[in-house]
């Protein structure tokens, strides 16, 4: 069928509107129509070089929508449901079987292969010539997704589709962070570099566990004024001289952090993060760096019981984790709707600028009816 979608032509230029061919799903596979979609960091690193997704091809994975059709075998999803489209995972692999499909063995070629686990792929150009799919197993710039079946998350039928796609990646990264792999207790302190969509999910997310010290870090005063709206306690603003954000942290603390939480990507923020942490303390990567980053922490401060992870996705199953934040956004608890700025597919390249510039926190993607 045809689909209008933002192709991927090349490294480093702006995304083209155009009519495509999309294929009917195969067995396990669903064909989602496309409300909106999310604007991801990723999804800009994927453009620029810095995660190897091949050229032509179609991006986006903060997708949700309405399944449209169904290949044979599918029962956990019909045509007409609701659904975000979660990460791909193979359902096989020891990590999956343990509940942490995020991990799945298959990740890399699932995201980032440009088709099907067979090799082919589901998009064509309306010439017949093929465009690069599936990436993050979806593809969803475009107004018609085909994926995975046991990617979706069916949504309650009376939830607004347009506000879930960020969801599937960027609000659940920053959130599942805190919920699912830090736990903080009572009376412990969370400090979050970066108050972008991630970090702003991960602020808001701590004032949900007992932390009673929530600091947020960035330079853009907007953003921080938001942050304690959301539930930062503290604010440090990083773009005022002489300020150092770690000597901050352990002025506000009255020593070094419990937690913390990295959402740039950049390498001398990352180490900044580390050294806000002492002694049994944890450092956590959430953000997406460029390609051969690689970053260094000093040794004997780190042996003393410094916890350094990474987290993908907010860990966990995309289903219970996002339907959770569904609920939590419906008691007003976690309100990440105010990060969200919608544009028309038609104006994709002016969405990246707007994320890029800091102007938009989490740009969404409407689809063409």
């Amino acid at each position: 069928m045809r689909a209008t979608a933002a192709v991927f032509e090349k490294l480093f230029t702006p995304l083209s509107v155009a009519e495509v061919e999309v294929d009917s799903p195969g067995p396990g596979e669903a064909l989602v129509k496309i409300v909106a979609t999310g604007v991801c960091h990723t999804d800009a690193i994927a453009r620029d070089g810095d995660m190897p997704f091949p050229a032509p091809g179609v991006l986006g994975h903060e997708g949700a929508g309405i399944v449209a059709a169904v290949g044979s075998g599918v029962t956990n999803v019909a045509v007409g449901d609701k659904v975000v489209i979660g990460w791909p995972w193979c359902g096989e692999c020891r990590n999956c079987l343990e509940g942490q499909p995020r991990y799945c063995l298959q990740l890399g070629p699932l995201v980032l292969s440009g088709g099907r686990a067979d090799g082919t792929t589901s998009l064509r150009r309306l010439d017949g010539s093929p465009l690069h799919s599936h990436f993050f197993g979806q593809s969803s710039f475009a107004s018609y997704s085909i994926c995975a079946a046991n990617a979706l998350v069916p949504v309650p039928a009376d939830t607004d589709v347009t506000l879930l796609g960020p969801l599937a990646c960027g609000i659940s990264t920053g959130a599942g962070a805190v919920l699912n792999a830090l736990r903080p207790g009572a009376g412990s302190s969370v400090v979050v570099y970066g108050a972008g969509a991630v970090g702003l999910s991960a602020v808001m997310a701590a004032r949900l566990t007992g932390a009673t010290s929530i600091i947020a870090v960035d330079r853009l005063t907007s953003r921080l004024s938001l942050a304690r709206e959301l539930g930062a306690t503290e604010t440090i603003d990083v773009s005022s001289p002489g300020v150092d954000p770690v000597a901050s942290v352990q002025e506000i603390c009255g020593g070094p952090a419990d937690f913390s939480l990295e959402s740039t990507g950049i390498v001398s923020v990352l180490r900044q993060a580390a050294d806000s942490v002492g002694m049994r303390g944890t450092v956590t990567l959430i953000g997406g760096a460029p390609a051969g980053a690689s970053f260094s922490l000093d040794h004997m401060s780190t042996l003393w019981g410094k916890k350094v992870i990474g987290t993908l996705g907010g860990e966990g199953r995309s289903a219970s984790l996002i339907l959770a934040l569904i609920e939590l956004n419906k008691q007003g608890r976690f309100p990440y709707d105010r990060l969200i700025e919608t544009f028309p597919l038609e104006q994709v390249n002016e969405a990246f600028k707007a994320s890029h510039s800091g102007d938009v926190i989490k740009p969404v993607l409407r689809m063409p009816e």
